[in-house]
């Protein structure tokens, strides 16, 4: 093997391990973080099951986002929507041995490239055009975007402009980092710089705002039944500390 396929190679166990590592410590992070209050946002559900129908809402249709920004909603839907077929699309490269009938099926999800970058497009040129947006934006929301735009602009390049690697390769290689049968990858610059972005992405997922992705589930206003009326809300800790009081 060529050096900058284990280069490549070990990168991609690196970041997944960050990754992995990362969002694994936040999720902890947030399922401790002690919750006071009962503050879900109105009109909120008075069951558990209406919570989670309205956690669905949320995940699946941006609801809250549509009741605020009619335009963020649309750009942020197409992006995360176009984001999840593209990564169902790239499934069977990664799919240890014969990969499902039902996803060598995908070829015209390559088209979600399209939205997903209108979608990228708007939610950059919201953080420049839109005040109250461009004031609380940091660097990094705009070098977030401006990657992913890339990593979809490198991906329609190599799709529909003719800059395609040697997809023998390419499967034989998504497939031993997976195995650990390890091969060599193409070497076209398109490819590699799709890959190298992408894996990139995946080490920054834990220190980026794409932790809401399960941080969206922990949020208290979202995933609270509104029964203060009825029920006194008391959280963990404070039972804890209120045995411990007793106690001594």
């Amino acid at each position: 093997m060529s050096l900058i396929s284990i280069l490549f190679a070990v990168f991609f166990y690196l970041a997944v391990l960050l990754c992995l590592v990362g969002v694994t410590l936040k999720v902890a992070q947030y399922a401790s973080t002690p919750v006071p209050l009962k503050i879900p946002t109105a009109p909120a559900p008075l069951t558990k099951f209406g919570v989670v129908l309205r956690m669905m809402r949320e995940v699946f249709l941006f609801a809250s986002l549509f009741r605020a920004s009619k335009w963020t909603w649309l750009f942020g839907w197409l992006f995360h929507w176009a984001l999840v077929l593209l990564f169902i699309r790239h499934l069977p490269y990664f799919w240890p041995g014969e990969a499902p009938q039902i996803l060598h099926q995908t070829e015209p999800l390559k088209y979600a490239a399209f939205p997903l970058i209108f979608g990228l497009s708007g939610l950059l040129a919201r953080r420049f055009f839109v005040d109250r947006v461009r004031y609380i934006s940091a660097p990094s929301d705009y070098l977030l975007l401006l990657l992913l735009i890339a990593i979809a602009l490198t991906g329609v390049l190599m799709t529909f402009a003719h800059y395609y690697p040697d997809m023998g390769m390419v499967y034989s290689f998504a497939e031993g980092l997976i195995t650990l049968n390890w091969s060599e990858l193409p070497s076209e610059s398109v490819f590699l710089a799709h890959i190298f972005m992408v894996f990139v992405l995946i080490a920054i997922f834990p220190i980026s705002k794409m932790l809401h992705a399960p941080g969206v589930f922990f949020s208290p206003t979202l995933n609270q039944v509104d029964d203060a009326r009825k029920k006194r809300h008391i959280s963990d800790w404070a039972i804890d500390k209120e045995k411990n009081s007793k106690s001594g």
